[in-house]
């Protein structure tokens, strides 16, 4: 029963968890647009839109938390720099997810999700 449980596990523990939406958050923000299951594409927008509201905010102490949550220091940089402009005007709603094949080995529910 996962009643009122706000957090997707993804089957892993909480180090691996932590790690994995991390990584797939500062890929999403690098690329644009990547492809994943359907389960961890949920889970990382969420913080993928936290990543985008922290930018729009720009501030010192979002800028430190946004540099110690994504892993490259460099893109943290540049999305602080192009979010005014880019998302300054939306309440958000940042990310879009869409639906594709399932995956051949084990069928699992694939999709994609891309920045707006």
């Amino acid at each position: 029963m996962r009643h009122r449980c706000r957090v997707h596990m993804l089957s892993k523990p909480a180090d691996q968890r932590k790690a994995l939406l991390r990584a797939l958050t500062t890929e999403l923000i690098r690329h644009g647009r990547i492809t994943t299951t359907k389960a961890r594409a949920r889970a990382v927008r969420v913080e993928a839109d936290h990543m985008i509201t922290l930018a729009k905010d720009g501030s010192l102490a979002a800028r430190r938390r946004a540099l110690g949550y994504m892993y490259d220091k460099n893109l943290v940089h540049a999305l602080f720099e192009q979010a005014k402009e880019r998302y300054g005007n939306r309440a958000g709603g940042y990310t879009r997810i869409i639906r594709t094949v399932p995956r051949r080995g084990d069928n699992a529910e694939m999709s994609v999700i891309e920045l707006t």
